[in-house]
């Protein structure tokens, strides 16, 4: 693996917006019927009554646990997931068959990147009610983004051969994803189909669909397919990524842009599209564009350890004007092993980022060894890493001073900014398009493609 920090070779996946996601909110207690939406599994919240639950033991009725239940709510609303957190595990405690409470739990670790704990808690909901469809579809999705896509597949061929879900439309989709990331490209195509036999009008088979056959090169097929999805869902922010990710395979990266952002702007909570537009502006060495376009992306999807990855490398382009950014960029791809350990370009990066800041060194060492005992490194990289170590041992040793700001300023090329190559870009496309793009705000608070610079991500 390459570790000199140049981002000309930044390995970036741009995102495909694939079948689902897990919740955004949690379930509230007296759920209805999931809706039947790929993307995103169950939109609101559960709430305290309904699920199917085991029997209606002595908590059923708790006024106190119904209380608990819409403070809890009320907590994730306003983004307070640790009140939320406890104030759902007090409803557990006094209603144990509150399947949607425990849910809940799932859903909030999974919102604050605890991915064992969601799975756990997915998988405790399951040990009672198999065929809860929302810790189904969730817990598959987790499956997926540790690529584990056997378990995924097996999921949910299982819970399709439950009486009265054998035509499970969430659930087919959710098993089209997993059969095309496992490259089963034949079942997958099957099983979208399966859906359109049944339902001709379903958008998220469509879309599924057109992502098959972007995977296996058939650009122009895909390009097709996805117009049938846009012309049932000309709202879904996912048709429009998955034609960006298509116009960059076709080479027309300003039509790209411009329906990334097309994405965002229907969509502000749209992980995807923020992705893709961060990695276009990486693309273009446009890493302050690129680093508001990944924070987004991680504030909207934490547990996706690609967007905490590609916000790093943002940071990381930045360190030679301001060494600080390389303490974040550091933190940043801390984060990224707390999701995937011992992952290379995190633990590398983490090592070089750090070692750009006198505040980082002692970390930096510590990074770079264990860079160095990798075997993706290669003796190149080692050499580097050794000459590397021993020079910041040599600074700390002496007290080397920090660079100076004329030092600095010649070590990064020019950021972009207001006026970055993207917005030009961006504007070449609202001329081929008709009308011009949104505008991405600055800063607001799946599948590999393209290497070699960010790779935009396709839709469900």
């Amino acid at each position: 693996m390459t570790i000199a920090r140049t981002f000309a070779a930044a390995a970036l996946a741009f995102t495909t917006a694939c079948a689902t996601g897990s919740q955004i909110k949690p379930t509230p207690l007296t759920e209805t019927a999931p809706k039947q939406q790929p993307t995103q599994v169950a939109a609101q919240p559960a709430s305290p009554a309904a699920s199917p639950t085991p029997a209606a033991g002595p908590g059923a009725t708790d006024s106190g646990a119904q209380e608990r239940f819409q403070a809890a709510l009320a907590a994730f609303d306003a983004g307070d997931y640790d009140a939320a957190r406890k104030a759902f595990e007090e409803v557990v405690a006094r209603a144990p068959q509150s399947l949607n409470a425990q849910f809940n739990l799932g859903l909030i670790a999974e919102r604050q990147g605890r991915l064992p704990d969601a799975q756990a808690a997915y998988e405790k909901v399951l040990s009672v009610d198999a065929n809860h469809q929302p810790s189904l579809l969730n817990l598959g999705r987790l499956y997926r983004l540790q690529d584990r896509f056997d378990d995924a597949i097996s999921l949910y061929e299982k819970a399709l051969k439950a009486p009265g879900h054998e035509h499970d439309v969430a659930l087919l989709n959710n098993l089209t994803v997993a059969y095309r990331l496992a490259g089963r490209f034949d079942e997958a195509e099957a099983t979208a189909r399966r859906v359109l036999a049944r339902s001709k009008d379903n958008p998220e088979a469509y879309k599924n669909l057109a992502l098959i056959y972007y995977d296996q090169g058939n650009y122009r097929l895909a390009e097709v397919v996805s117009a049938n999805a846009r012309k049932l869902a000309e709202n879904d922010p996912g048709v429009y990524n998955n034609l960006g990710m298509i116009y960059l395979k076709l080479n027309d990266r300003p039509r790209a842009l411009a329906q990334f952002q097309k994405a965002v702007s229907l969509d502000q909570k749209f992980a995807p599209g923020y992705l893709n537009i961060g990695a276009m502006a990486l693309s273009y060495r446009d890493y302050q564009g690129a680093e508001r376009a990944f924070s987004k992306a991680v504030e909207l999807d934490p547990a996706a350890y690609e967007g905490h990855l590609y916000y790093a490398y943002a940071l990381d382009g930045q360190k030679g004007r301001d060494p600080k950014k390389g303490i974040v960029a550091g933190e940043a791809y801390e984060k990224v092993l707390v999701l995937r350990p011992e992952q290379p370009d995190a633990v590398c990066g983490a090592g070089w980022a750090y070692a750009s800041d006198r505040a980082g060194w002692d970390k930096a060492l510590g990074f770079l060894e264990r860079c160095k005992g990798l075997q993706s490194t290669s003796a190149q990289d080692k050499q580097m890493i050794e000459a590397k170590v021993q020079g910041i041992q040599a600074m700390q040793k002496n007290g080397a001073p920090q660079p100076t700001a004329e030092e600095k300023k010649a070590a990064t090329p020019a950021q972009g900014g207001d006026n970055s190559l993207l917005d030009k870009v961006s504007e070449d496309a609202a001329q081929q398009e008709g009308n011009a793009p949104e505008p991405e705000e600055a800063a607001p608070a799946n599948e590999t493609a393209p290497a070699g610079a960010p790779a935009p991500s396709p839709a469900p």
